[in-house]
C-alpha cells in the first residue's frame, strides 16, 4: 500500500480545523494542555473554513511529534487523544471530532483500494507521510457504528542502539552472516526501532542485500554499502508467506520479516536462516524463554520435534523488551532480556521436558555468553537512577530476590 503524502500546509490551512461538536460526558483521559485558556484560544473554529480535513491532521501529527507522542486516536464525539510516555491525554486544543469529519479524512487519506477493503473489513491498514514532518502507521476501523483512527507515530531518523538503551552486545547481531534472531515484547515496546538500528548498522558496515517484509513499512533506509528493499503487503506483496517465499529466489542476504504470524511463516523463515541468511522477525511474547514455546506450540504435536530442531540448529537470539516509566517523569526506559543460544541453550530447546529451564539459564547465565535477564537489566536502572525502585519491583519477574539485591543482601 502506497504512503499517503500530505504536503506541509501553511500557516493558515494548518491553523483551520473542524466543525466542533458536544463532548461526551463519560470520563476523558487526562488533558495534555496545562491550561483551558490556552486550548480555547487554539481551538479550531469550522470545518467549512477549514476546508481540506487533511491540514487538521497534518497540524495534530506536527503537535504530537513535537510533544513526543507515540500514538494518535481520533474518535468522533472526543477530542483527539495522544499517548505521551505512555500516558493518554486528551488533545483539547483540537476540536471534538463529528460524523462526517472522519468520514471526510478516511476518504483523503485512503486510496480507492483501502476505501474498499474498509467498506468491506470495517478496518483497514494504512501508512500515511507527511512531507518534512514524518510518517505514521494508520488504523482506521468502526467502533459503534462510527469511524474511528489509531496512528502511530514513526520517527524519520533511526535510533542507534545506544539511544535506544539497549546492551552493546546486541550490536554483535548486526555483523552474523546467517542465523534467526528474534525480538520480542507487547506491541509499542520499541521492537520494531531495535531492528531498524540493526538493520542501519548492517547497511552502512557490509555490502548486503537486505530485503524488508513489513505491514506496513515503518522506517525508510538511505541506502549506504548495502541495497535495502523495502516490500509492503498490500502493495508490494499479498502475504507474508508469499514475501517470504520469494525472497527466498531475490538473492538476499539479510530479510526482516515483520511478524512470524503463523506455522507457514514460520517454517520458511527458519528455512531461510537454515539455508545461510541472516533473518530478523518479531513475536509477541513476553519474555525470551517463553518465546520458544509459544513458537513449538503453533505446531501440530507430530510436527514439533522437527521445529525444535530447527530452533536449536538456527535460533541465534532472543532479545525481549519493555518499556517502563523513567524516574524523571519524562520519557519511557527500555528493559530487556538477552537470551544468546548457547550449546547448553540448544539442548534445553531439543527436549520438551526441560524447555521450562531456560528461564533459569537466562537468569544464571554468564557475562561472558551475553546472557541478561530483565531483573538483571531492572537492577542495572535503578542503580543508574534511570528507573525507581518502585517502577522496577512492580516489573520485576521475582520481586523479592530483586528487593534483596537492590537492599544489597544477594
Amino acid at each position: 500500500m502506497t504512503d499517503t503524502v500530505i504536503e506541509k500546509p501553511t500557516a493558515s490551512a494548518a491553523g483551520a480545523g473542524m466543525q466542533q461538536q458536544p463532548a461526551q460526558s463519560a470520563a476523558a483521559p487526562k488533558r495534555a494542555n496545562s491550561s483551558s485558556q490556552d486550548a480555547s484560544q487554539m481551538q479550531v473554529k469550522s470545518s467549512a473554513q477549514m476546508g481540506d480535513p487533511l491540514a487538521l491532521l497534518t497540524r495534530l501529527i506536527q503537535y504530537a511529534v513535537a510533544e513526543n507522542a507515540s500514538d494518535i486516536h481520533i474518535r468522533v464525539k472526543n477530542h483527539p487523544v495522544v499517548r505521551i510516555d505512555g500516558t493518554l491525554q486528551a488533545a483539547e486544543k483540537f476540536p471534538v471530532m463529528s460524523v462526517s469529519d472522519l468520514e471526510a479524512l478516511a476518504q483523503k487519506i485512503m486510496s480507492p483500494r483501502q476505501w474498499d477493503i474498509f467498506q468491506n473489513k470495517y478496518q483497514v491498514d494504512l501508512s500515511v507521510g507527511i512531507k518534512g514532518i514524518g510518517r505514521v502507521r494508520t488504523n482506521c476501523y468502526y467502533q459503534r457504528g462510527t469511524i474511528a483512527m489509531a496512528f502511530r507515530v514513526i520517527r524519520t531518523d533511526i535510533p542507534g542502539i545506544e539511544e535506544l538503551g539497549l546492551p552493546e552486545s546486541v550490536l554483535d547481531y548486526a555483523n552474523y552472516e546467517r542465523g534467526l534472531i528474534l525480538l520480542t515484547g507487547a506491541t509499542g515496546s520499541g521492537k520494531s526501532s531495535t531492528i531498524a538500528s540493526l538493520i542501519d548498522q548492517i547497511n552502512h558496515k557490509h555490502a548486503r542485500h537486505v530485503i524488508t517484509i513489513e505491514d506496513p513499512i515503518e522506517f525508510l533506509f538511505k541506502e549506504d554499502r548495502s541495497i535495502i528493499s523495502q516490500r509492503e503487503l498490500g502493495m508490494d506483496a499479498v502475504s507474508f508467506l508469499d514475501a517470504m517465499t520469494a525472497a527466498l529466489r531475490e538473492d538476499p542476504d539479510v530479510i526482516l520479516l515483520g511478524e512470524m504470524r503463523d506455522p507457514d511463516t514460520i517454517q520458511t523463515a527458519l528455512t531461510a536462516a537454515e539455508t545461510g541468511h541472516l533473518v530478523f522477525s518479531t513475536v509477541h511474547s513476553p519474555a525470551a524463554a517463553e518465546t520458544i514455546t509459544r513458537i513449538v506450540a503453533t505446531f501440530s504435536p507430530e510436527a514439533q520435534p522437527t521445529i525444535r530442531a530447527k530452533l536449536s540448529q538456527n535460533l541465534r537470539a532472543v532479545v525481549s523488551q519493555r518499556l517502563l516509566p523513567t524516574a524523571s517523569g519524562k520519557g519511557r526506559a527500555l528493559a530487556c532480556e538477552i537470551m544468546n543460544v548457547s550449546s547448553r541453550v540448544r539442548e534445553l530447546i531439543l527436549d520438551p521436558l526441560k524447555v521450562e529451564e531456560l528461564a533459569d539459564l537466562v537468569k544464571k547465565g554468564e557475562v561472558v555468553e551475553g546472557m541478561l535477564s530483565f531483573d538483571q537489566h531492572l537492577f542495572q536502572l535503578c542503580k543508574q537512577g534511570i528507573i525507581s525502585e518502585e517502577v522496577a519491583l512492580q516489573h520485576a519477574s521475582s520481586t523479592t530476590d530483586l528487593k534483596l539485591k537492590l537492599e544489597g543482601f544477594v
